[in-house]
């Protein structure tokens, strides 16, 4: 098969799509050539037989810019590709679905969100097949969608016993937005705090600017409740650079509403850390003691403190059995794989 893929960013040091970088890798051993369309281009390492064509956002191209450019690739490429892979932004879809269907191009749209539109109905209508990795996800409701593993590169995102893991340490690692809970989980240790719990808190991830206000407001929240001793602010970091945070912490956490189901839940679990996560689709394959009652500041706590009090030895399993769920359900060949099967087969 040749493939195109339009996605957002080719980027190995982006701090949110840089993992997408090893998806295209592994698509690329399947596949005759696979022509990457993305919005910006930055540092990459493909295979030979991969071509990335840029949008140009990286060079400061209008939006207008943007569509003709994609129009001019659809075109002066159609003799290349035999099907389209449309990874989370549904626009590629809106605009190309037309022109893809007139040329008789399969296409497969990836979007996991717990939210949706008229334009999403439009995108799912004009795609062949839907990629969704949660059962509670809003494309997941359609007869053409595909329940996915999340793809994890499991080799990579592994436990590094030379790393020492820090003892009753918290991670919250990705990008900052009301959406996630940060809040919560804020005042969550706050109340941890208050019960005489030892522990630290690290936050990872950068803010889009339409939530760069949400931000401040969670470092203002840290000092009004006196735990800027304990909690910690981080930049976002490259997908690369990650396993050696997960490996330096003993706890993950991701409040991510259903819905919405993180990579970064079983990038960490893949580390062997104790993930602790809202989300139902991992409750599914998760010890009960993992997933909070419900999203609030005091089934957090309370989770968070009873795993604070497991001994070293029943964290260290609870974070095997993780790492065997990620493995055997959510390892980026069997993505692939299935993706590809899907792609040539249509099932």
């Amino acid at each position: 098969m040749r493939l195109l893929i339009c996605t957002q960013t080719v980027d190995l040091a982006d701090p949110v799509m840089g993992f997408f970088h090893r998806w295209i890798e592994e698509l690329a051993k399947h596949c005759e050539s696979v022509t990457v369309i993305c919005l910006r281009e930055g540092e990459h390492d493909l295979p030979k037989n991969v071509r990335v064509l840029s949008l140009g956002k990286e060079r400061g191209a209008s939006r207008l810019h943007y569509v003709l450019r994609f129009y001019s690739y659809l075109w002066h490429e159609r003799k290349n590709y035999d099907a389209v892979f449309v990874h989370m932004n549904q626009e590629y879809v809106l605009l190309g679905g037309v022109l893809w269907r007139m040329l008789g191009k399969k296409v497969g749209m990836w979007r996991n969100h717990k939210s949706g539109s008229l334009s999403t109905y439009i995108a799912v209508w004009l795609s062949n097949d839907v990629f969704c990795t949660s059962r509670l996800s809003f494309t997941a409701r359609f007869a053409k969608s595909h329940i996915m593993p999340v793809g994890i590169d499991t080799d990579f995102f592994s436990r590094r016993t030379f790393v020492d893991r820090k003892t009753n340490s918290i991670l919250s690692l990705g990008r900052i937005a009301p959406v996630k809970n940060i809040s919560t989980l804020i005042d969550a240790v706050a109340l941890l705090r208050g019960r005489k719990i030892s522990f630290t808190l690290d936050i990872y991830g950068d803010a889009l600017p339409r939530d760069a206000a949400y931000m401040e407001s969670l470092k203002r929240s840290v000092i009004k409740n006196r735990l800027d001793d304990v909690v910690t602010f981080y930049a976002g970091i490259p997908n690369a650079a990650t396993p050696e945070i997960y490996n330096t912490h003993e706890i993950f956490v991701n409040m991510s509403p259903n819905g919405l189901f993180d990579k970064t839940i079983f990038e960490a679990a893949a580390c062997e850390c104790v993930v602790v996560a809202t989300s139902s689709d991992f409750a599914a394959d998760a010890d009960s003691r993992l997933v909070p009652k419900e999203i609030s500041v005091a089934a957090l706590a309370d989770t968070f403190e009873q795993v604070l009090k497991l001994s070293h030895a029943e964290k260290e399993k609870l974070g095997k059995d993780l790492r065997a769920v990620a493995e055997s359900k959510h390892g980026l060949a069997l993505l692939v794989e299935r993706l590809m099967y899907i792609f040539n087969h249509g099932k």
